[in-house]
């Protein structure tokens, strides 16, 4: 593939952005997101699992712009609170919570529990082009501390340390943490899956 090719990432998250952006750095997709347009009327996530938001999303960023779309849905899930908060990670203390106030919920949760709390975060992403659909996945498996560590990342980065690890996501630069995160696994299999079939 030599020609350029400008895909929209369906987010207005800047640190997904930021993260996804530089995936694609040395490939020919351009990658713009919902953070260079204007008027983009906010996407409700209502689907029960990671893969039916993803699509969601593609599909709907797709139907406005006509252009080919990325998109993920991603979370937390802890093992001994049953899962949660999942697909609802994002608002797990209500709609218009903070990162903080959903770690401050989680950590609240956690409190009954003796450590350690064993985690995985979980990405699911999707290229949708309304006759092309490519799916990939990634997780990150790890456990939840109860301190906040580190100032980079964002969501529950800074209390959760990578298996193998002993420093936090939020304590890892974007390029340490793109090496080993479950959005950058999903997305460089999503990359590489997109190279093979779109010509």
């Amino acid at each position: 593939m030599s020609e350029k090719v400008k895909i929209i990432f369906a987010s207005r998250n800047p640190g997904k952005v930021r993260e996804v952006t530089a995936l694609f750095k040395d490939t020919n997709f351009i990658i713009k997101s919902l953070l260079d347009f204007n008027n983009i009327p906010e996407i409700i996530e209502d689907g029960k699992t990671f893969e039916e938001n993803a699509l969601l999303k593609a599909k709907i960023v797709f139907e406005q712009f006509r252009c080919p779309v990325i998109a993920d849905d991603s979370g937390l899930e802890v093992e001994q609170i049953k899962n949660e908060p999942g697909v609802y990670s994002a608002r797990y203390a209500g709609g218009k919570c903070s990162y903080y106030d959903n770690n401050v919920k989680l950590l609240y949760e956690l409190q009954f529990y003796d450590e350690p709390h064993f985690a995985k975060f979980v990405c699911y992403a999707i290229y949708y082009s309304g006759d092309k659909r490519i799916d990939a996945k990634g997780e990150l498996i790890g456990r939840i501390i109860n301190e906040f560590r580190g100032d980079n990342g964002f969501g529950y980065d800074p209390i959760f340390i990578p298996e193998g690890y002993g420093l936090t996501l939020a304590e890892l630069t974007l390029l340490e943490k793109n090496k080993i995160s479950h959005r950058a696994k999903a997305f460089n299999e999503l990359k590489l899956k997109m190279l093979e079939t779109i010509k």
